[in-house]
């Protein structure tokens, strides 16, 4: 609904879930989110946090959060990484495999 394709310019939506498979309590402190669009353009996007929270997360808990990307083609990848801290103090990074953004209808 947001997407106006005759100005290159489309809007994709996304829910991801976060989950605690650890032994120890751990904290989101940010993401980096690499998102390419059909030609290769690429946009980086770092920041504090999901959706302005920070969320906790004991073991065996999760979170889930919807957001958004803005794409000039009908087609593209996002991938990227949490910084996670633990309760101990231990950070480390969470990968996010790709995963691909397209209109539906579009592939098959």
């Amino acid at each position: 609904e947001q997407s106006e394709p005759e100005l290159d310019r489309y809007v994709f939506a996304y829910t991801i879930t976060i989950s605690n498979y650890g032994a120890v309590a751990a904290k989101l402190i940010s993401r980096h989110w690499i998102i390419t669009d059909a030609n290769g353009k690429v946009q980086e996007v770092n920041g504090d946090g999901v959706v302005g929270e920070q969320p906790h997360l004991q073991p065996g808990e999760e979170f889930q959060y919807s957001s958004g990307a803005v794409l000039g083609t009908p087609v593209g990848s996002m991938q990227g990484m949490y910084r996670m801290e633990t309760d101990d103090g231990v950070n480390f990074d969470a990968p996010i495999a790709a995963f691909t953004l397209a209109v539906p209808g579009l592939l098959h």
